[in-house]
């Protein structure tokens, strides 16, 4: 493959990743809105750890474990953010 063959796969991959990033977040906000409606905590750490222990379970790598924790962390953070932002609006 060359370079510009390459890059075209990666593009299609970071759309697809946009998408999937676009949804999870919705799912997250409509987590968010259960948890305001019982009262509940948008912060889990319990429920944070299971996402990572999973997703390390199921790394194939190349990635290292240590690098897919840092990339959930940080979408996770996001969506936890949004789901702050919005609640605190309605």
């Amino acid at each position: 493959m060359t370079i510009d063959e390459i890059r075209e796969e990666i593009d299609a991959l970071d759309d697809e990743l946009l998408k999937i990033f676009n949804r999870r977040a919705a799912l997250a906000l409509a987590i968010g809105e259960i948890k305001k409606a019982e009262g509940r905590a948008v912060y889990d750490p319990k429920r944070e750890q299971k996402i990572f222990e999973r997703m390390k379970a199921a790394n194939p790598g190349p990635l290292d474990d240590g690098a897919i924790v840092r990339f959930f962390e940080r979408v996770i953070d996001e969506t936890r953010r949004l789901e702050r932002i919005r609640t605190k609006g309605e």
